[in-house]
């Protein structure tokens, strides 16, 4: 007979403080899928894969999972003559008491003891607890406060990775960056790829990029924030962001896939300056269809919880094969209103250029750091002017007027659609 300790409905799993995952599973249509779920339950909190000794009534009511739900995928209601894969949705609420505030133990609770359940699953939603979400304070900026910071009141943001990616010393990425400021570009920073080698460490890269920024503010007037990448080992993380900060950082990036999400949190927890979080590495985590766990989840409500003031995500139109439906449920997980976490910034990067800016703003609204790289540094006209045509087409995008009559006013927006051409509405 089914132990009925092992199920809750929905309503009554929200009363107590439940993590309550989703996961996604493909079965033989002969499996049977409830007891596939009860294993899960069980054998991610207090049991394992044989009956053992010394689990009490106690441990079930307050340490055990619970079923809240199991969905056919498609809806399939009647018998019939099945006889390959089924797919479900199985809804199991683990109680929060057994991992508290710790991200790890959470994941390693969610996704961690397969050898025990014997499931290959996808997680495909999380809905965290009240009492764990308090836990953590989220990005210490925001939207809200980046614009307080920059004065920048309700255009999109406009940053710029230099390229080349890496190979260069801070001297060259210095003129680099100075050619890219002339053009009043809101933040630059380094590639993902490039973190802290020897060729171009960055302590001195932040002290030469802000002499650069300094003087390019004396000819536009614009201060550009250059956001460096503090991305390092474990053993070196805490030291080396500390000794970014003394050098004068005045923004961070991290890879948080990279470093993990727990050491992002460790490190954006307190850190006095906006950091901006990298995707790079996630799509490990979430390219797979039957483990993992969904990208709006590895690059949307992940990063913000931790404390991610930006968040550099990707989308379906740079190359990568990304759905468009998983673009935009990212950047709804980064920016709808959740309780105390301020929402966090996306910032699209990837074959970016100013004839796609049009589309980014239709689908994503002002909110939004449109992320150019070869575009800027690649354009015809130089660096300043990649910037310029990018600034030209948030203008005329912001202001409801037609591509056609902008590139006859602009020359360096007229040059960008010529070489990078229009993506359209």
């Amino acid at each position: 007979m089914t132990d009925t300790s092992l199920y809750c409905l929905a309503e009554d799993s929200v009363r107590h403080n439940y993590i309550l995952a989703s996961y996604y599973i493909r079965l033989p249509a002969e499996t049977d899928v409830m007891e596939k779920a009860q294993a899960m339950a069980i054998g991610q909190t207090i049991g394992t894969w044989v009956p053992v000794p010394g689990i009490t009534e106690e441990m079930r009511e307050n340490n055990m999972g619970k079923i809240v739900r199991i969905l056919s995928v498609p809806p399939a209601e009647l018998l019939s003559d099945e006889k390959d894969k089924m797919g479900y949705i199985i809804q199991i609420a683990y109680p929060e008491i057994n991992f508290h505030d710790s991200l790890p133990m959470l994941l390693t609770t969610l996704l961690g003891n397969d050898a025990s359940t014997s499931a290959q699953v996808k997680l495909v939603d999380l809905q965290l607890s009240d009492a764990f979400t308090q836990c953590f304070t989220g990005p210490g900026f925001g939207i809200q406060g980046l614009r307080k910071l920059t004065g920048i009141e309700k255009r999109p943001f406009v940053l710029n990775m230099i390229k080349p990616c890496t190979g260069f010393t801070p001297k060259i990425g210095a003129e680099i960056f100075y050619n890219t400021a002339l053009g009043g570009v809101d933040f630059i920073k380094d590639d993902e790829l490039l973190g802290d080698p020897d060729f171009c460490p960055a302590e001195k890269r932040v002290k030469e990029y802000n002499k650069a920024a300094e003087a390019a503010y004396e000819i536009t007037g614009k201060r550009t924030i250059y956001a460096v990448n503090a991305t390092v080992k474990a053993s070196r993380q805490k030291e080396h962001l500390q000794r970014l900060l003394e050098a004068g950082a005045k923004a961070i990036m991290i890879n948080f896939a990279a470093v993990g999400y727990s050491m992002f949190h460790f490190l954006a927890e307190n850190c006095p300056v906006p950091v901006l979080g990298h995707y790079a590495t996630s799509g490990m985590l979430f390219e797979g269809t039957s483990s993992g766990l969904s990208s709006e989840i590895a690059a949307g409500k992940l990063p913000r919880l931790c404390g991610a003031d930006i968040v550099m995500m990707n989308t379906p139109y740079g190359g990568y094969p990304l759905r468009r439906m998983k673009y935009l449920q990212t950047a709804k997980q980064l920016t709808l209103p959740w309780g105390h976490i301020k929402p966090a910034l996306p910032s699209v990067g990837g074959g970016v250029h100013p004839g796609i800016v049009e589309k980014y703003i239709k689908d994503l609204g002002p909110d939004i750091m449109l992320a150019p790289g070869g575009a800027v540094q690649g354009h015809p006209m130089g660096a300043a002017a990649g910037v310029r045509a990018m600034f030209q087409a948030v203008d005329y995008v912001m202001k409801g007027e037609k591509l056609e009559e902008a590139v006859k006013e602009h020359e360096e927006l007229r040059a960008a659609i010529e070489k990078f051409g229009y993506a359209g509405k």
